[in-house]
C-alpha cells in the first residue's frame, strides 16, 4: 500500500478539493517551508520531547504536525518518518487554514502504511519562549528534536485534520476538542477558473475516492454525507464527541 500514497498526493497538486467553510481568524503568515512556489503556512513536521506521559501512557516523544495541508506536505511527512523509521512516534496534529483535502487523504494513507498513531494538540517548544514567530519557525524547520509541552485545551479539528487523523492506527482526540466540519470546493492552484462541468465531474470523482478512503480506514461514510450537505448549504457542522467513536473517527474511548 505504501507505494500508492505518493501518487495520490500528486493528484491534488494542481487541482483538487479544498476545505471550505466560514472564515476563521487568520494567523500571521510564516516563511515558506520549501523553496520557490512553496506556500506560506504549509504544514511542517518536527520531533518534540516532553516529560513522561506527555503524549500518552509511556510516551514522551512525538512528531508535531503544524500548519496548513498544502500540495507539497506529503514530501515533508515522508521525510520525517524516514528519519525516525526506527521509532514509530505518534503524530500530534495542529492543522489550520484551508487544507488541500486530496493531500490530507494521502497523509492519512502514509500514516496508516507506516503504522503510526495520531491525535491532536498544540506543541509548545520551550526554545520558542520569547521568540518571534519567524525565529520560532527557524528553530522548528530542521525537524527537531525540541523540548516541548503539549497543549490539549481548546483544540479544533476541521475536515483536513479529520482526514489526516483517521489514518492513524490508534487515534484519539483530547477532551474538549471541537470537531467542526465545513464543506469542500474545487481549486486549481495555477488556474483558478474551473468550468462548472469540470467542477461537477471532479467533485463526484474526488467524493468517490474519499468514501473509499474512509471505508478503508474503518470510518463511516456518513461523515462525508455531512460534508456534502455543508458544501451545498455553505455551513459548518459540529460533530459531538459522543459520535466520534461510532463514526470510527477515533478508536479510543472519548474522555
Amino acid at each position: 500500500m505504501g507505494r500508492t500514497s505518493v501518487p495520490t498526493a500528486f493528484l491534488g497538486a494542481l487541482i483538487g478539493l479544498a476545505a471550505a467553510g466560514p472564515a476563521l481568524a487568520q494567523m500571521p503568515p510564516r516563511p515558506p517551508v520549501g523553496g520557490f512556489g512553496s506556500p506560506p503556512d504549509a504544514m511542517i513536521f518536527y520531533v518534540a520531547h516532553g516529560a513522561p506521559g506527555t503524549c500518552g501512557r509511556g510516551c514522551s516523544d512525538w512528531i508535531a504536525a503544524e500548519g496548513t495541508v498544502q500540495w507539497d506536505t506529503h514530501k515533508r511527512l515522508i521525510a520525517i518518518l524516514d528519519r525516525n523509521a526506527t521509532h514509530k512516534l505518534p503524530v500530534v496534529i495542529h492543522a489550520f487554514g484551508a487544507s488541500n483535502l486530496n493531500v490530507a487523504v494521502s497523509l492519512g494513507r502514509i500514516l496508516r502504511d507506516r503504522g503510526i498513531d495520531t491525535t491532536a494538540g498544540t506543541t509548545e517548544a520551550a526554545a520558542c519562549d520569547g521568540k518571534t514567530d519567524v525565529d520560532c519557525f527557524a528553530l522548528k524547520r530542521p525537524g527537531g528534536p525540541l523540548e516541548a509541552k503539549l497543549n490539549v485545551t481548546d483544540q479544533r479539528c476541521d475536515l483536513g485534520c479529520v482526514l489526516m487523523l483517521v489514518g492513524g492506527v490508534h487515534r484519539s482526540l483530547p477532551a474538549g476538542t471541537r470537531m467542526l466540519l465545513g464543506g469542500m470546493s474545487i481549486h486549481n492552484r495555477l488556474a483558478p477558473n474551473v468550468s462548472d462541468e469540470r467542477r461537477e465531474g471532479l467533485t463526484t470523482l474526488f467524493g468517490e475516492q474519499f468514501r473509499l478512503y474512509l471505508r478503508e480506514m474503518g470510518v463511516e461514510t456518513e461523515l462525508l454525507d455531512i460534508v456534502d450537505r455543508n458544501s451545498e448549504a455553505r455551513r459548518e457542522t459540529e460533530i459531538p464527541a459522543s459520535d466520534w467513536k461510532r463514526l470510527g473517527i477515533v478508536t479510543a474511548d472519548v474522555p
